[in-house]
């Protein structure tokens, strides 16, 4: 049997459930009952504060069941009563703070039609945030707008960063969470400066950091480009540190500085029909877990400027002393219309496991699947599973960039990793979406004894025409079952 999962707000449910068994699936709630070939299925219009009946089966028999219930009706604290003028052009942050900070459990601050225009906002726990459609909030350029700078992490690193445009919880990888039960939620969109802020914050910081730069020549000629170290204290568009359920469903989420959605110690993240746009943004991620467990992404579209998903969990020995690893991660039903894909690393020191991913489109995608590391990381990646998804490539390797730092006790271990009915196009989209073709699977293991790429299974897979075929360096225990060319 599968356990069966729900997110609920007054007026929906939401259901999902892991692929245990192929589609299509019977979902019965309260008195419906739909088929449908996707593992989740919404239901619409219902009362709030009410007790729904769920139970899912396939072909194959009953699959599980549950009893969800619907949120209670929030009261609306709008915006505009508290000052907030949302025509774009006066900055609201007062006004939209002064509504976050009187909202109480049972509430929601509420955004109607128009763009407010923010700097950095605090949110809290037992609250939601409503952005209807028409609403936009919308960050600022400037990264004075992003003051004070917080304790956060980033590539792996803690360091203090400027505040993103939401802040969830306070950082501390000694503790357990504390900012907990938000909803994110509406038709609208949260929107940051994009690039502009991106390049705007890397000018005011490689200024701060002039003398230190001059004087670590060797140190930035190490690092991926000169961005690289003023560019880590920038911004995210939404940054969550030891957060636990939260959920964000619904919002076109847009061009933050850097990754759009991070978070950090931090546990069940449910993220659902949301669209990500960052194209054009240097590093600009989609959805980033990181020391995290127990998170949720599905029904949501990509056009990102990096990564799609990028997993993580520390760099070098700051990451394998803290020993935070992400885990119980699940991605369904998501799609990269531009972005990298989903890619596990290149920080992954404290550890990632069991991560499954399933009927995803990644076709469009730079690299598709992707698991990257340093020889510096120590670490591990293990129980990556991919089910019934379509990919641009498979690859796993070393990488030279995001090398700085003092080396961790040993090099990373790939192993144990599982692809199942997965299509692979062996191509590659790069910035300006020329394509080419590529390996379908490159898999390069590191060169200590004891860290080869070791026990992956393709079964059922197949290789598209045109694809360069398959690499295989320092690996060991690799199974292929019915791999085929189409």
């Amino acid at each position: 049997m599968a356990e069966i999962f729900f997110a609920a707000t007054a007026g929906t449910v939401d259901l999902w459930w892991e692929k245990t068994a192929p589609g299509p699936y019977e979902v019965r709630f309260g008195g419906e009952c739909v088929r449908t070939e996707k593992t989740h299925a919404r239901f619409e219009n219902l009362t709030p504060d009410t007790a729904y009946a769920a139970s899912v089966s396939a072909e194959s028999g009953p699959l599980g069941a549950v009893t969800a219930r619907t949120g209670r009706a929030l009261a609306r604290l709008n915006v505009r009563d508290f000052g907030a003028k949302g025509d774009g052009a006066v900055m609201d942050t007062a006004a939209l703070q002064r509504a976050i900070d009187a909202c109480g459990a049972g509430e929601e601050v509420y955004l109607p039609a128009g763009v407010y225009r923010t700097g950095a906002l605090r949110l809290h726990s037992d609250m939601a945030l409503h952005v209807a459609e028409g609403a936009v909030l919308q960050g600022t350029a400037d990264p004075r707008d992003y003051l004070p700078r917080i304790p956060s992490r980033f590539e792996g690193i803690e360091q203090e960063c400027y505040s993103s445009l939401l802040n969830l919880g306070e950082l501390d990888h000694t503790a357990g969470p504390n900012c907990k039960n938000v909803l994110i939620y509406g038709g609208g969109t949260i929107a940051s400066g994009g690039q502009e802020l991106c390049l705007n914050t890397i000018a005011s910081e490689r200024e701060r950091l002039k003398e230190f730069l001059a004087a670590n020549a060797e140190l930035v000629a190490s690092c991926e480009n000169d961005h690289t170290i003023p560019g880590r204290v920038r911004p995210r568009l939404i940054n969550m540190s030891n957060c636990e359920n939260i959920r964000i469903t619904g919002l076109n989420l847009k061009n933050g500085a850097s990754w759009n959605l991070h978070f950090i110690y931090s546990k069940n993240i449910v993220t659902d029909h949301c669209v990500f746009v960052s194209e054009g943004v240097w590093n600009g991620d989609g959805w980033d877990p990181d020391s995290s467990e127990d998170c949720t992404l599905f029904a949501c579209r990509f056009f990102t400027g990096d990564d799609m998903v990028a997993v993580k969990s520390g760099k070098n020995p700051e990451g394998n002393e803290i020993n935070r690893p992400t885990r119980h991660i699940r991605i369904f039903d998501c799609e990269s219309s531009f972005g990298h894909g989903i890619v596990i690393g290149s920080e992954m020191s404290g550890g990632v496991e069991d991560v499954w991913v399933w009927d995803c489109d990644l076709g469009q995608a730079m690299q598709g699947i992707e698991i990257k590391a340093t020889p510096k990381r120590g670490g591990y990646v293990r129980g990556l599973r991919l089910t019934d998804c379509t990919v641009a490539r498979v690859l796993m390797h070393t990488v030279p960039y995001n090398d700085d730092g003092v080396p961790g006790p040993d090099q990373p271990v790939f192993e144990n990793c599982l692809f199942e009915r997965v299509r692979i196009l062996g191509q590659s989209l790069d910035h300006d979406h020329v394509l080419s073709r590529t390996p379908a699977i490159e898999l390069v293991g590191f060169s200590k004894p004891g860290h080869e790429i070791k026990d992956m299974t393709f079964t059922d897979c197949a290789l598209a025409e045109g694809n360069l075929g398959v690499i295989l360096q320092k690996c060991q225990g690799l199974t292929f079952e019915n791999l085929r060319c189409e």
